[in-house]
């Protein structure tokens, strides 16, 4: 940079110089229209009081004025000083927004501005952090979704491919077998852009102030949810006990269906072990609580959190055939926290309990 640019990039931008004007002239109107109304009133009291020559009534007269343009001169001046450098202070984290703006505009992160004051100011650059914290998290969270989704597409397109390829060179033979795999293959593609299509409108909606909620009785809801598993429960020889007390709650009923829903397949899926799923629902102080358990592997404590992640599994191989699309947990999430409820889990040795909480208002 060089010399003249460092200069002007160190000197008062013009709202500053405009406002120190502005106010230079308010403050030197009022003390100059004031220090001649002093001079006049006190000229006029003492050619009143009579007690002076002429002479030396225009010796004061003159002495008077000449010591109120000091005055006038020197509180405009002092005044004008005092005035730039507090708007200075004061415009300074304006500045510095401005600058963060500039550098957001080029798709740079800045630092977070330095808050100076508790005033409206000040409440701007603390919403400004906040914003830019947001975008932040907001691109991170989008290059990641973009990453997980490439390496999710990946495996199953690059299987689809080959066989494809090699159907078309004639290195192998179309079976039933070949096209039902292929066929499922291309079913959990799609049901997995389904899915995101899901976590796109809860996304949507945690950021929208209206609801489509209404009353619904608890009860009702579960064992509808429950009715549509008794075929897979019974093809599978597991037996499914459910006890969720009578409650009317303000709910999203869709959605907390896909909740209870996606925790028994889920429940379903991972069965390991002996004895029944049960679905237990408790009123607690301010919530409803709704808890599927089942037996099955062991979820460690650090993974606890991560499985209400897009795309996350406990498997490290990441194998769809195990540890379906990733996405089931993450949608009940968003779901959840859409009614201003929570969600977790509880490992034991073989039995895991998914719960969420539903608040009554």
């Amino acid at each position: 940079m060089s010399i003249r640019n460092q200069i002007k990039s160190r000197l008062p931008k013009g709202f500053l110089w405009r406002l120190s004007a502005l106010n230079f002239l308010v403050v030197a109107s009022a003390i100059v229209v004031s220090g001649l109304a002093i001079y006049n009133t006190a000229c006029f009291l003492m050619d009143a009081m009579g007690g002076l020559e002429e002479q030396r009534q225009e010796q004061f007269n003159a002495t008077l004025f000449n010591y109120l343009w000091i005055f006038i001169i020197t509180a405009i001046v002092t005044g004008s000083l005092l005035h730039f450098y507090m708007t200075k202070k004061l415009i300074k984290p304006i500045r510095s927004l401005i600058e963060s703006t500039k550098q957001l505009k080029k798709g740079n992160y800045p630092d977070p501005v330095e808050v100076t004051s508790q005033d409206e100011v000040g409440e701007l650059a603390v919403q400004f952090n906040a914003l830019i914290q947001q975008l932040h998290m907001n691109d991170q969270n989008r290059q990641k979704l973009v990453s997980d989704l490439s390496h999710e597409f990946r495996t199953p397109l690059t299987n689809l491919n080959g066989y494809l390829q090699s159907l078309e060179r004639g290195d192998i033979e179309g079976t039933q077998k070949l096209y039902k795999s292929l066929y499922q293959e291309s079913r959990r593609l799609t049901g997995m852009m389904e899915q995101l299509e899901q976590l796109k409108e809860w996304d949507f909606a945690n950021s929208q102030t209206y609801t489509k909620n209404r009353e619904v009785d608890i009860t009702t809801l579960v064992g509808q949810c429950a009715a549509m598993f008794n075929l897979q429960l019974d093809e599978k020889n597991i037996a499914l006990s459910v006890n969720v007390p009578s409650c009317t709650l303000l709910i999203h009923e869709e959605g907390t269906q896909q909740i209870i829903s996606n925790l028994l397949e889920n429940a379903i899926h991972y069965y390991n072990g002996e004895g029944a799923i049960t679905v237990h629902g408790e009123r607690q102080k301010s919530v409803y609580q709704i808890a599927v358990c089942g037996p099955s592997g062991f979820i460690p404590e650090q993974e606890q959190e991560k499985i209400f992640e897009r795309f996350y599994r406990l498997d490290t191989s990441r194998s769809s055939d195990i540890g379906g699309s990733g996405l089931g947990l993450a949608i009940a999430k968003e779901i959840v926290d859409r009614h201003g409820g929570e969600i977790g889990v509880t490992s034991e040795k073989n039995k895991n309990t998914f719960w969420f909480t539903l608040p009554f208002a």
